[in-house]
């Protein structure tokens, strides 16, 4: 059995830019703030995985979750999330939310379950990807992740 792929922190924004641009993924509002909230698979200067949280009063939008070709279908992509939900429970986080074109299966089989747009926290209708970079035909799911800070 191989060993695991490292999953760290704060990725170069180069590279997440250069991997969310050849997916097809938004990246033009990203800062190098919104970065504190990413995570990343693999060596810094070539990962081969990224996920991102925008993390957004007491809910969060998952976002730019991508996964290299070479590396799909082997647990990488549920590993990011699992990582990116342990962040968002440590952030005071109950609710994560996000928005899909292509992955809802995935996100589906990570326990998100579908949800109106109409639905959406005030804070989340409000961030870039939300009510910009999205099309509305985005499939919009949600997974509530339990936060222990208490209130």
């Amino acid at each position: 059995m191989s060993t695991p792929i490292p999953i760290a922190r704060r990725p170069d924004r180069v590279q997440v830019v250069r991997m969310l641009d050849a997916a097809g993924l938004p990246s033009s509002d990203l800062t190098d703030a919104h970065l504190e909230h990413f995570f990343y698979a693999g060596p810094p200067d070539a990962p081969v995985g990224i996920v991102g949280l925008e993390l957004l009063e007491s809910d969060a939008l998952l976002r730019s979750l991508v996964v290299d070709n070479t590396q799909r279908s082997r647990g990488l992509g549920r590993r990011l999330v699992e990582v990116a939900e342990q962040h968002a429970r440590e952030h005071g986080v109950s609710s994560l939310f996000l928005l899909t074109t292509t992955a809802e299966s995935f996100f589906l089989k990570q326990g998100f379950v579908a949800t109106s747009r109409a639905e959406a926290p005030a804070a989340i209708k409000t961030s870039v990807e939300f009510s910009t970079l999205c099309p509305a035909s985005s499939a919009f799911l949600v997974k509530p992740v339990h936060s222990r800070r208490s209130s």
